[in-house]
């Protein structure tokens, strides 16, 4: 349990001391919520946000030269190519091919469109399992169409067969869904399948997690591959920060307040005013001095002669 939790911690960035810590502070068995809120009370921050909060000078390194330092790599990855913000795709290949043919036929057709999708979006990192079986020539009880894209997909490196072989005239066949997972949690990827994994979810508590937050569903509209735009529901990311390394936050929006214009709070009201096009420059009182015509000025010296010394 300690080193599992060290290993969570450790992913999420934050030192292996500080974690130690908090451990022994808390205890082995405390909740990783509790072990959360404590190294933020702490005021140690993942080594992510250190680099970020306190950026080391940038070296310039000649061309060609094999310099490992981050400040190079920040330089020459990042900002020249932007597929480095994108996550690498791993594509349930028999789930997207029989989902494209209504469950009936194995259509590589759909696997076309999808690799596709992803291209024109700019990913780089785009495999494919499909089990090796698929290559034979299609028999009654399991049609196949279009099966050349395969060969193609395959020529590209996109495509990778997994392993099947005959014993005895029998079929072994070698469980690619543990590819497809095992393939995208070590490249820390998005796994595109309207399948669950239950099985493998059971099978790994890590798998678990990843494939909640991490499986892209998606159906198939006249020949047209569409993800969702919210691929973890209403409130979870967009679909652009879904696939993306470096999810961008989305503007805060100002909250109506929830007088609207019966509003007596004026320019100390810290809701936002549709109808105040300067957000209440001006206090109510000034406000209707101004629809009626009185000048400022004399609002306020009536105020003041109101006040009591």
């Amino acid at each position: 349990a300690h080193q599992s939790k060290l290993d969570f911690f450790c992913k999420l960035g934050y030192g292996k001391q500080d974690i130690c810590k908090v451990l022994e502070n808390l205890g082995q068995e405390a909740l990783e919520d509790d072990v959360l809120k404590e190294l933020i009370r702490m005021g140690s921050k993942p080594q992510a946000l250190q680099n970020q909060a306190q950026p080391s000078p940038l070296k310039l390194v000649a061309r060609g030269s094999c310099s490992t330092s981050p400040g190079s790599k920040w330089l020459g990855e990042d900002d020249s190519d932007s597929s480095d913000h994108l996550r690498p795709i791993v594509i349930d290949g028999s789930n997207v091919a029989m989902s494209h043919g209504n469950k009936e036929v194995f259509s590589c057709w759909g696997i076309q469109l999808a690799v596709d999708w992803f291209r024109e979006r700019g990913h780089t990192y785009i495999k494919v399992f499909v089990p090796l079986w698929r290559k034979e020539p299609p028999r009654q009880d399991s049609p196949i169409a279009d099966q050349h894209i395969l060969e193609e997909l395959e020529k590209q490196s996109i495509l990778v067969y997994t392993p099947s072989r005959k014993v005895k005239g029998k079929r072994v066949v070698c469980y690619d869904d543990r590819y497809i997972v095992k393939v995208a949690y070590e490249k820390d990827g998005v796994i595109v399948s309207n399948d669950h994994y239950r099985d493998l979810q059971n099978e790994n508590p890590e798998w678990k997690w990843f494939i909640e937050q991490r499986l892209l569903m998606y159906s198939f509209v006249s020949n047209r591959f569409m993800p969702p735009d919210d691929p973890l529901g209403r409130h979870g990311p967009t679909l652009s920060n879904f696939l993306s390394k470096k999810p961008v936050l989305p503007e805060p929006k100002w909250q109506p307040c929830p007088y609207g214009k019966k509003c007596t709070y004026g320019n100390k009201c810290k809701f936002y005013h549709p109808e105040r096009p300067q957000q209440a420059q001006l206090s109510v009182a000034d406000e209707l001095r101004a629809k009626i015509g009185v000048p400022l000025s004399l609002g306020k010296e009536e105020e003041k002669r109101n006040c009591p010394p």
